[in-house]
């Protein structure tokens, strides 16, 4: 049986390229006068997607229309596609189309030609589909849709991206990934043949230097890379024919080094692949386009957001792209309860993948009732989106076992502390309408009433509770990204690392944060009975290395700033003692615990990006005896029983005498 052909001129599409596209179709039947074809673009109508085309044949450029032989532009007409921001295409034959004659779809500009085009998506994408419908009969009733397929690939080389890990320790080898990519940061290799580029570090002998060429995958793994000294490193790649030069984030070489730092969203959503759509497409881009080390699933608990069988493929996925070492994933999703007292969570499973908990499921309806149902080692509950008003959390309820790390930041504001008090990243929008922050979900304000909890930062997010954000007048920041500290790359390192709150949250940036005090480290908690000195000083260390220069390093101590540090380049150490008597700064606990402390360091590079690393605990225990006080017991003398001596002892012993003689 003779079949339908459907091509496009031309098959390959730069992203971002401005061009005349043809989409040509042939029928395997005639189509009589009247018969009618419905063009799908398949676009969603962002900034990223293919440019929308108008249908009026007046305008000069990014008009849509179509051409058949011996006849003159047939104007297409727009057909609402149930929701969809983007119409579909409707043309209506003017004569009878013969099996094997062509008809043409054009974007592009039907009184020039060659000029006035439409503009390609800006990702690259293998075998980019459109889609035509066909109703021979003219009636509306429309058969299953043939396929135009077209490759878009990377434009012209703009940057260079160098992804290294951040913690490595003195002579051990590691290796670097390279991207060259388009101003859209698609991988590309279109640049002119005598491009080169020169790699080199802050202790790199000049005759040491790599040079590159742009492979024709856009990107290249360097191996065996190593430092031979402690300290702080970026690694440089030069364009020797622009003269640019790119950077890596920075890396810090330790002397020996037992932990790890790993990045990765657990909680986020890709501009350019829905992640309830096609899950499969996003784990492969944070994986491999944003070379994240983990990544959590995170859609809405309702059903019509994320059905039963939707959520199976989500699950699915997620366990079969977890690899140790390379890859970490976990299942997750997000829950709506009440204001003030749930709040918005995101729920991560640490263990086996589960059901999804729906908050209309009367079994998990409230917070109670789901932590009754888990141990605290199988469900992590992320408090989200903490001061934004009307879905915020006051944590009145907050519970230590489940709620281990806490949102500070995603791309829609941070919960802190409100902006009168110095949030520079508040949660507001331009108008009176929108999301607006509200104090009583403050983090700040929760530390001081003992909350104890590390920090995490969220992504992107347009579903669920933020889908009508995206397209308002909300203020929007760029996705944050989280860091863990763990002993090796696999899930249950990872998990224990959070559970441990050994982890922390920027803006985006890979921005490095150690911080400890008296050797207890981020995360951590002590108190003055196991370290009395802690009554006197606080010793407080750590260091910082960002992607751009310091603007301030500050040391948070209840809520206020007690030290300030500044530099000017991309990295710090820095040691601070608090001698201030802890008695005189403690803060009051609830339920007869013991008034306490808190630190934590909030690092701000020039361009704005912030991290914050997760607080330290110092419990005041008051009555507590130092050493010089503590009374001990006199040593017991244990009298020992005489024990006759066996005869074959005593002549053992006479021998030894008659020797001695």
């Amino acid at each position: 049986m003779r079949r339908s052909i459907c091509y496009c001129e031309p098959n390959v599409a730069a992203a971002g390229e401005v061009n005349i596209w043809k989409f040509v179709y042939t029928p395997s039947i005639d189509l009589p006068k009247g018969a009618k074809l419905k063009f799908d673009l398949l676009s969603k109508g962002r900034n990223i997607d293919w440019q929308v085309p108008s249908v009026n044949l007046s305008k000069g450029k990014n008009v849509i229309f179509a051409k058949m032989n011996g006849h003159k532009e047939i104007q297409a007409k727009e057909v609402k596609k149930g929701s969809d921001v983007v119409p579909q295409y409707e043309f209506t034959l003017p004569a009878k189309l013969a099996s094997g004659a062509s008809f043409t779809i054009v974007l592009g500009n039907p009184k020039s030609p060659k000029q006035g085009g439409s503009k390609s998506q800006t990702y690259s994408q293998r075998r980019r589909i459109f889609q035509l419908y066909v109703d021979s009969a003219g009636k509306g009733k429309y058969d299953e849709p043939e396929s135009f397929n077209l490759d878009v690939k990377g434009n012209l080389l703009n940057s260079i991206r160098i992804l290294v890990p951040s913690f490595v320790a003195r002579n051990k080898r590691f290796d670097a990934i390279v991207r060259f990519e388009d101003e859209y940061g698609n991988l590309t290799s279109k640049a002119p043949d005598e491009t080169l580029i020169e790699l080199s570090h802050e202790l790199l002998r000049e005759n040491l230097k790599w040079n590159l060429f742009i492979p024709e995958t856009g990107f290249i793994s360097l191996p065996n890379l190593y430092f031979n000294e402690p300290g702080f490193y970026t690694i440089t790649l030069k364009n020797t024919r622009t003269k640019e030069s790119f950077y890596s984030g920075p890396v810090m070489c330790f002397a020996e080094n037992p932990k790890h730092l790993f990045w990765g969203y657990l909680k986020g959503e890709s501009e350019k692949i829905d992640s309830t759509e096609n899950i499969e497409s996003c784990l492969r881009h944070f994986r491999d386009d944003k070379a994240a080390n983990f990544y959590s699933s995170s859609p809405f608990d309702s059903v019509e957001e994320t059905p039963n069988d939707v959520w199976k493929t989500i699950t699915q996925n997620v366990v079969e792209f977890d690899e140790p070492e390379r890859f970490t994933t976990f299942v997750g999703f997000q829950w709506v309860g009440k204001p003030k007292e749930e709040g918005v969570r995101q729920f991560v499973y640490l263990k086996d993948s589960k059901q999804i908990l729906r908050q209309k499921d009367a079994k998990y309806s409230t917070l109670s009732k789901i932590y009754k149902a888990f141990n605290p080692r199988e469900l992590l509950s992320i408090p989200s989106f903490t001061m934004g008003k009307g879905y915020d959390y006051d944590f009145k309820a907050y519970n230590p076992e489940f709620e281990r790390v806490v949102e500070i930041y995603n791309s829609w504001g941070s919960s802190e502390c409100t902006e009168k008090e110095g949030n520079e990243l508040p949660i507001s929008s331009d108008k009176k309408t929108g999301v607006h922050e509200t104090a009583e979900g403050s983090v700040q304000k929760a530390l001081a009433n003992n909350c104890r909890f590390g920090f995490v930062a969220g992504g992107l997010d347009d579903r669920g509770i933020y889908a009508s954000l995206y397209e308002s007048n909300q203020v929007q920041y760029p996705p944050g990204i989280t860091a863990i500290v763990a002993a090796e790359h696999t899930r249950s390192a990872l998990a224990e690392a959070l559970y441990n709150r050994s982890c922390y949250a920027t803006t985006g940036e890979r921005m490095i944060i150690g911080f400890n005090l008296a050797g207890v480290p981020m995360g951590g908690e002590t108190t003055t009975a196991l370290k009395p000195g802690l009554k006197v000083n606080r010793h407080l260390s750590g260091y910082v290395a960002g992607t751009a220069k310091i603007r301030t390093v500050e040391i948070i101590r209840n809520g206020k700033v007690i030290e300030t540090f500044k530099s000017n380049t991309y990295w710090l150490n820095f040691t601070f003692d608090d001698m201030t008597p802890i008695d005189k700064i403690v803060l009051n606990a609830k339920d007869k615990k013991p008034p306490f402390v808190y630190y934590y360091v909030r690092f701000v590079q020039e361009d704005g990006h912030t991290a914050w690393s997760s607080p330290i605990w110092v419990d005041y225990i008051a009555n507590a005896p130092t050493r010089g006080q503590v009374k001990r017991a006199p040593p017991k003398v244990v009298k020992k029983p005489l024990i006759p001596l066996l005869e074959e002892e005593i002549e053992e012993e006479d021998d030894d005498f008659d020797d001695e003689e």
